[in-house]
């Protein structure tokens, strides 16, 4: 089987071109352009025996998972660790990773729970942190 990163940084000019004409993704040159590229740069960082995840998680993230007790309208688009992230993802070759869109991905993933400390989903998340 053939990882899916493998696939994507293979992708040649006819490829590209489908992809620009394909109605159900972003069409936008330069994205289509940053996820081939990070296609390539996830492979040049696992090829070397490193996992990606304790590439952004361990290596980024102490602890690996952050509360925050948000109150409205304090509601950050981008955090510290998001910033590092985003540098250290720009050093491995990656594009597209500003620290917007990690703060983003890190929300996602359960990386922090942003969740208002108004929402009934704040203590259900923070608890499964204790876990």
């Amino acid at each position: 089987m053939v990882l899916i990163p493998a696939r994507i940084a293979e992708y040649d000019d006819r490829k590209v071109a489908a992809l620009l004409a394909d109605a159900g993704i972003v069409r936008n040159r330069a994205k289509v352009a940053a996820t081939i590229q990070n296609a390539k740069a996830y492979l040049l960082l696992t090829g070397d025996g490193q996992s990606f995840s304790n590439f952004y998680g361990i290596s980024l993230m102490t602890p690996r998972f952050r509360i925050n007790g948000r109150q409205w309208p304090r509601y950050p688009p981008r955090a510290t660790r998001s910033e590092a992230m985003s540098k250290a993802l720009g050093r491995a070759g990656f594009k597209f990773v500003g620290a917007t869109i990690c703060y983003a991905f890190m929300q996602s993933t359960g990386m922090v729970n942003d969740h208002l400390t108004t929402c009934p989903r704040h203590g259900e998340v923070q608890a499964s942190f204790r876990r």
